[in-house]
């Protein structure tokens, strides 16, 4: 696997490693609530997309990465807004109730856009594609408004997108999967001790 892995990153085209090293860049920066961070995720989505349409076929992905760019503006507008009036978006929970929502909604459109997909189009991979797709815009959401739980939704995501681009031989893509579940893991940490911290101000 590691020769093969050095072997397709030889391959990769400029394109794919400028956008993983700013997918990487963003959610560092994202994770430390830096407001800078969402540039570089702009840019990086824009690059993935075409990587995700016109060499892996993965048509859910790339309206994924066009999705992410337009979220992109949305959450610099809204972090840059706090920022310029001097004030901070406080990181928030969801109660368990709504999660489950999310969850149940999700997966039911999940089953219908992998349906739709493998019944009409040449996409591969339809079901997980779909699975990754319809949380990771659900994930994108809460991180733009700052809920705590977005991480831990992002990492049940990455490990699934592990598997996905590991089976369409995209292995740097794999591989940043993985960072990204360590990253999400530890930016949860953070942000749960940012939460806790603001609580007891507060008191």
């Amino acid at each position: 696997m590691l020769a093969s892995l050095w072997s397709d990153m030889l391959e990769l085209s400029r394109i794919e490693w400028v956008a993983s090293l700013l997918a990487l860049a963003y959610v560092i920066l994202v994770a430390r609530q830096k407001v800078v961070g969402w540039l570089f995720g702009i840019i990086s989505c824009a690059l993935w997309a075409y990587a995700s349409l016109v060499f892996y076929k993965l048509y859910l992905d790339a309206l994924l990465q066009v999705f992410y760019v337009a979220m992109g503006f949305w959450g610099w507008f809204s972090w840059q807004k706090d920022k310029t009036l001097n004030r901070s978006l406080s990181i928030k929970t969801l109660p368990l109730s709504q999660h489950t929502a999310i969850i149940v909604a999700g997966i039911l459109l999940s089953l219908l856009f992998g349906y739709f997909f493998a019944a009409f189009t040449p996409a591969a991979a339809t079901y997980p594609d779909a699975f990754t797709t319809v949380f990771a815009v659900a994930a994108t959401l809460m991180q733009v408004k700052k809920v705590l739980e977005n991480w831990i939704y992002w990492i049940v995501i990455d490990a699934c997108y592990v598997w996905l681009y590991g089976s369409r031989g995209a292995l740097l893509f794999m591989v940043l999967m993985l960072i990204y579940a360590i990253i999400a893991t530890f930016a949860w940490i953070k942000w749960k001790a940012s939460c806790h911290k603001n609580r007891f101000k507060q008191l």
